[in-house]
């Protein structure tokens, strides 16, 4: 009998390539997914690329009584891994009621019904923006966690703090947090990506979407930031990279390693890019010219963020393997397979 795991949000970005990872290393997945952000054909997507169709279950997860219901269905799971989430920053400033119905009550519900089921194991889908401003650079699990400059980001500092009061009550569940900076790039294999609904809100897709002709043209939010070249910068992970650290991380809780009941890691890969590098270096990596336009700053953005992942390193014996350009490549080999397959 495989181990059991539940990955809500699991047909979306970060999720499918954690769920094409937990699959190669012999688990079975359900995958819950209300299909807000994400498309059911990434299902089709795991199955090429790993030879099984994990179990799927359509559902929003602010619905009590049928997220009770899944959790009874599937109570032989032995861990959670939560991606499920609005994740938008600018739009989280525009609607963050939204924001707080949707990330903070399906996170409550999960953790009510997987207790109530003896399922003792979760992994918690976070992000830097917990970090509000941080005064020092690279940022270390000892920062102090400050008010977040959008209702996204403060969702992830809510939720983390929910986990550390429930820890305490509950003896019986084990937490990690991973606290991710900047996601990007593809699965090798080109067929697994990052496919929003409708207009991109991140860098990646939307640099790829404009290359491609999709978009008209990339907006440079802001120019006058104190940065080497006046843009935002940020740590670029591979998404592969951050998948296998979820692995690592589920791994520490099977094992009974963790040293405490609440965890938090940064994962990232310690070197900060800023927009406008990002954007020469795909020109260069694709030799494709990108149509941009240097716009006013956006509402919820931070300066500089970048990560000291130190701790993920010796506690997860986990490390990026990949650098800027193959992320890059990678996004674009899967932009180009997308074309293809209209």
């Amino acid at each position: 009998m495989l181990q059991k795991i539940i990955v809500t949000g699991g047909c979306g970005y970060i999720g499918s390539h954690t769920v094409v990872e937990l699959i190669s290393n012999n688990f079975e997945v359900v995958i819950i997914d209300d299909l807000s952000n994400s498309n059911k054909k990434t299902l089709e997507r795991i199955t090429k690329i790993t030879g099984v169709c994990p179990s799927f279950e359509h559902i929003d997860l602010k619905d009590i009584e049928k997220t009770k219901s899944i959790f009874k269905k599937h109570n032989d799971a032995v861990a959670v891994i939560h991606f499920a989430a609005f994740k938008a920053v600018a739009e989280s400033v525009k609607e963050p009621l939204m924001y707080y119905r949707n990330n903070l009550l399906s996170l409550i519900n999960i953790l009510e019904f997987q207790i109530e089921e003896g399922i003792t194991n979760f992994i918690f889908s976070s992000s830097a923006t917990v970090y509000g401003a941080p005064e020092k650079l690279p940022i270390t699990e000892k920062n102090e966690v400050q008010r977040p400059f959008s209702p996204y980001g403060n969702t992830k500092k809510i939720a983390e703090e929910i986990l550390e009061d429930l820890v305490k009550t509950s003896s019986n569940l084990s937490a990690i947090s991973l606290r991710y900076f900047n996601p990007i790039g593809a699965h090798e294999s080109g067929f697994l990506g990052e496919l929003p609904n409708g207009i991109p809100n991140n860098l990646m897709p939307y640099i790829t979407q404009t290359a491609a002709g999709i978009r008209e043209e990339l907006h440079v939010f802001g120019n006058d930031y104190d940065t080497k070249d006046g843009t935002p910068v940020r740590d670029y992970i591979h998404v592969v990279d951050l998948a296998e650290a979820h692995l690592k991380a589920l791994q520490r809780l099977l094992n009974k390693e963790q040293e405490k009941p609440l965890e938090i890691y940064n994962l990232g890969t310690g070197n900060g890019y800023s927009v406008l590098e990002i954007i020469k270096s795909f020109e260069k990596t694709t030799n494709t010219s990108l149509n941009y336009k240097i716009v006013k700053r956006r509402p919820g953005d931070v300066e500089k963020l970048y990560a000291d992942t130190t701790l993920a390193e010796e506690k997860l014996n986990w490390k990026c393997k990949h650098g800027i350009d193959e992320m890059i490549a990678s996004s674009w080999k899967w932009e180009e397979n997308l074309k293809n397959e209209q």
